[in-house]
């Protein structure tokens, strides 16, 4: 059983985060002629050290929210395969997407890393994405598969900028 749900968890990850976060960005690279180096200038540096803490935050916050979907759901990330139960537990508690919100973090680290504007367009153009689409066709669903504890859930916590405080539900 573990095993079929870490082939289904590696599949959705391959399909999902891995194009938006790795093939996306080399290909976005490579149309720009763009090339991992080391800035020459101090600004350019800290701009990279930064860029990469920030893509570090954001593997770990997607990591952390994935873990949770498995042992807590159990499901993957893909609209294909969602959790069986309402994961509102760790990341979930400051914020509703932390997957989504680790991404655009790899995203904002991969363009400040790179010191890429295009890189930036990428992540932002992701953000306006998802704006769209969680709230109109991801949160309708989640509504009708979890009804009152879903909607008590949104009401506490933000869609994709965390809370300063974890939020407590009644029941977890």
């Amino acid at each position: 059983m573990r095993a079929a749900l870490l082939l289904r968890h590696l599949f959705a990850v391959a399909v999902l985060p891995f194009t938006v976060a790795v093939l996306a960005p080399i290909w976005i690279a490579r149309a720009n002629d763009l090339h991992p180096a080391w800035g020459r200038t101090p600004s350019t540096l800290a701009l990279q050290a930064a860029g990469a803490a920030v893509l570090g935050a954001g593997l770990v916050l997607f990591a952390w929210s994935l873990r949770r979907f498995a042992t807590e759901g159990p499901g993957t990330l893909a609209p294909w395969d969602p959790p069986r139960q309402l994961v509102v537990q760790g990341p979930y508690r400051f914020v509703r997407n932390p997957m989504i919100s680790g991404v655009v973090l790899v995203l904002l680290g991969e363009a400040a890393f790179l010191a890429s504007r295009p890189h930036a367009i990428w992540a932002l153009t992701f953000v306006a994405i998802n704006l769209i689409y969680i709230p109109l066709l991801e949160e309708p669903q989640l509504a009708a598969r979890f009804g009152d504890s879903y909607r008590e859930y949104c009401r506490h916590v933000p869609r994709l900028l965390p809370r300063l405080r974890p939020w407590s539900p009644a029941t977890p």
